[in-house]
């Protein structure tokens, strides 16, 4: 891999601060995310999964576990958002790979009616002053790709991550973009094209991202670069 291909204005008006990146699981958020902050030399702002203690017991019990996994990253995250509101003054630059309303998208799919009132109140009283994204790229991927995905990056406790789940998880994603106008929208789908190890086709995305203007919603289906 390398950004060698990859030629940024840096004086373009259409170079976003701050963007964030999702999808759902095993999509390839974070990698995407890394790859980005290097070629725009951009922080990041990273979900830290694997400080969650309770992640690993939801993906073995779901139901025993899910109100104790959606309250710890509901916190963590609002706590990281805020720490960036805090850094504004100094207008920094940032690529995450995630936004703070993907909570709900998975508290709404792992907790029973009772457990998601008691997340939803908890959320309501949060304090959540979360700095508004210049850009989201949405990351698109059939089911079989996930799941490919899942099994080549190898972390143990996701690989008993359930076919219907990550279904009903796209379909919840999927809705939730349909109605989402916070930020410009880049939806990718990323099915057939390698962002992070194929350098046309990250230059491709990169190319889209300059040259479209603020404040709209884009599709990106480009086709796979030959390697």
């Amino acid at each position: 891999m390398s950004d060698s291909v990859i030629n940024i204005p840096v004086s373009s008006p259409n170079i976003p601060r701050y963007i964030a990146i999702e999808g759902p699981i095993g999509v390839g958020k974070t990698s995407l995310a890394k790859r980005l902050a290097e070629s725009f030399n951009y922080d990041t702002l990273l979900e830290k999964s694997e400080e969650n203690p309770f992640l690993g017991r939801f993906y073995k019990n779901p139901k025993q576990n899910a109100l104790s996994t959606q309250l710890f990253f509901l916190f963590q995250r609002a706590q990281q958002l805020q720490e960036l509101r805090q850094e504004d003054m100094f207008e920094p630059v940032r690529v995450a790979d995630f936004l703070l309303e993907k909570d709900r998208i998975f508290a709404s799919q792992n907790l029973d009616t009772d457990e998601y009132q008691l997340y939803e109140n908890v959320y309501d009283h949060l304090t959540i002053d979360a700095p508004k994204p210049d850009l989201v790229i949405y990351l698109q991927a059939p089911v079989e790709v996930l799941l490919e995905r899942i099994q080549n990056r190898g972390i143990a406790y996701e690989q008993s991550i359930d076919r219907n789940y990550l279904l009903n998880l796209i379909d919840a994603y999927t809705n939730f973009f349909h109605y989402y106008d916070e930020s410009s929208l880049f939806v990718v789908n990323s099915a057939d094209i390698d962002l992070v190890n194929n350098d046309e086709d990250y230059s491709q995305l990169v190319e889209h991202i300059l040259s479209t203007q603020k404040g709209t919603r884009h599709f990106f289906n480009p086709k796979p670069a030959l390697i």
